[in-house]
């Protein structure tokens, strides 16, 4: 049994109505807000750069092995795409701003732009930023722990891909 009181509903039904203007951000939220915001921009320039990485390695594969690898890259962006845009709608349901000004991308994004000339090198340097995500978004989950269950549920959501993604990249990398 957990020693969490309910609130009545007389009370929910009044605070609801303070502080309107906060949208999703009630009296409830106990995460440090400007902090969530700060590392939710920080994610979403790492799925960007993501993005980028993955789109220009679909388009530069060459080689016998090739076709395997570049499908799983362009499937790979448009996943990095789809956890942006959760990422971007987080902030903004926070009251935030979500940050897509390239000039701020790679100096707020976990994982490096790094393009590889050879697909194993493509291949190599998206297991690595898969790797980085991994870690940064475990303790991202971690450190949100109770204080903000939608958020942490996002980045859960985000990290059991990141992982398939490592998962597959290994896979094409070990067949290189």
């Amino acid at each position: 049994m957990s020693n969490v009181e309910l609130t009545d509903v007389q009370t929910l039904r009044k605070r609801a109505r303070e502080h309107v203007e906060q949208g999703a951000v009630t009296e409830g939220y106990h995460a440090d807000r400007q902090e969530i915001l700060r590392l939710l921009n920080e994610s979403l320039a790492t799925e960007l750069v993501c993005v980028l990485r993955y789109k220009r390695h679909y388009f530069m594969a060459s080689g016998i092995k090739a076709s395997v690898a570049a499908s799983e890259f362009l499937e790979h962006a448009n996943q990095e795409a789809e956890h942006a845009d959760k990422l971007a709608e987080r902030i903004v349901q926070l009251g935030g701003e979500p940050d897509f000004n390239p000039d701020n991308l790679t100096k707020n994004s976990h994982a490096q732009y790094v393009a590889g000339s050879s697909l194993k090198e493509m291949v190599l340097e998206d297991l690595v930023a898969e790797r980085i995500a991994i870690d940064s978004y475990r303790e991202i989950i971690q450190y949100i722990g109770d204080k903000d269950p939608t958020t942490r549920r996002i980045f859960e959501d985000i990290l059991a891909q990141e992982e398939e993604h490592a998962d597959d990249m290994s896979d094409l990398l070990q067949g290189l």
